[in-house]
């Protein structure tokens, strides 16, 4: 199939639950030929609360309309990416929003009506990335680093980006391209959770809250212990995967310390994973934000801590990009993910998701 060159908007709403990421890019399904605009359409208390009760309840929730109700205002963001930046998509990847994830199980579940959207929008949309990898024997997820690999193409490795969202994830890429890729271990969510329950905003600004508390060695080396940490990878963890209960003897502000201390260690035992040490790691996700979080992994991993905007990246777009750049690849039916990214036994190429066509 001829590859011609497409602008593609890319919607991601991650487990931080802070909103709709909407960004587009020009593609070809290989090359990344331009970067463009990108917003945050934020959800409200009200849209946040019925996720995070429907992500809690396991998708065992009495709230009908939800999919609705959140594909309605990813339409939203389409429109307004379109107004403000006069945005002429040719096709939407659509990641939706992770409900349930255990692939151990062979289950992954993004609610988000790609049909809808669709018809909203006038614009086509390629949408439930994740479930043939997952029927291919992989993780369905990360899904990220055949992107990474895109536009790094012209940097030095080795080296690795992480994405510190409400999970955390990392792609490794070798001198020769070689690629590795897994979540390393929670990310904001658990700090997120708490910081909500206790302080009842929706995340540690710049971790003042983990700063003024004192984290709890002995809980961090319990986490530690989770069997995930010892399992090689390609691996991949559901947002609730780890019990908040260890900590919740502990002040609140020692909570939110001891977590932050436990997504850093996660990280840093990720390392050992990697069959090179890196040149650089590049942050990007919420977590880069979280300037206490930051200095705590340079005092662990030293001066390769660098934020992705090094790279001349925007870590706040990044992973939607990444789902518009996926889109293309599905259209053109190229793989978006491989053994040594989600452990698929082989990599799911024109039925790696779906495509919903807008019929006038």
């Amino acid at each position: 199939m001829y590859m011609q060159e497409l602008t593609v908007i890319g919607l991601m709403s991650g487990t931080s639950l802070d909103g709709i990421d909407a960004a587009a890019i020009r593609t070809n399904g290989v090359e990344v030929l331009e970067i463009g605009p990108s917003f945050t359409l934020p959800y409200d208390d009200t849209m946040r609360n019925r996720i995070r009760a429907a992500i809690n309840e396991q998708g065992v929730t009495d709230d009908p309309h939800l999919e609705r109700d959140l594909t309605i205002m990813h339409s939203e963001a389409v429109m307004q990416l379109d107004e403000q930046y006069n945005v002429r998509a040719d096709l939407i990847g659509f990641h939706g929003q992770t409900i349930v994830h255990k692939p151990e199980e062979g289950y992954t579940w993004q609610i988000g009506d790609g049909k809808l959207l669709a018809d909203l929008t006038g614009i086509d949309v390629i949408n439930d990335f994740r479930t043939a990898d997952v029927k291919a024997g992989g993780q369905g997820a990360p899904l990220v680093p055949i992107y990474h690999m895109a536009v790094c193409a012209s940097i030095e490795g080795p080296l690795a980006i992480l994405n510190i969202g409400g999970v955390a994830n990392v792609t490794w890429i070798g001198e020769n391209d070689e690629l590795l890729a897994f979540d390393v271990g929670p990310g904001n969510a658990m700090i997120n959770d708490v910081m909500k329950e206790y302080f009842d905003v929706e995340f540690d600004e710049d971790g003042k809250i983990a700063k003024q508390g004192v984290a709890n060695k002995a809980i961090i080396g319990k986490y530690m212990r989770n069997p995930f940490f010892g399992q090689m990878p390609p691996k991949s963890l559901d947002r609730n995967a780890f019990d908040l209960s260890l900590v919740t003897g502990l002040e609140p502000y020692d909570q939110v310390a001891t977590l932050t201390e436990f997504t850093v260690e996660a990280i840093v035992a990720a390392h050992k994973h990697f069959p090179q040490p890196v040149n650089a790691l590049y942050v990007t996700g919420g977590g880069r934000h979280n300037t206490h979080m930051m200095n705590l992994l340079r005092r662990e991993l030293g001066n390769v801590v660098q934020p992705i905007e090094d790279l001349g990246l925007d870590g706040d777009a990044l992973e939607a990009q990444a789902f518009a750049y996926l889109a293309a690849r599905v259209l053109y039916e190229l793989p978006i993910s491989f053994p040594q990214t989600t452990g698929c036994r082989f990599s799911p190429m024109g039925n790696a998701a779906v495509l919903h066509r807008f019929k006038n």
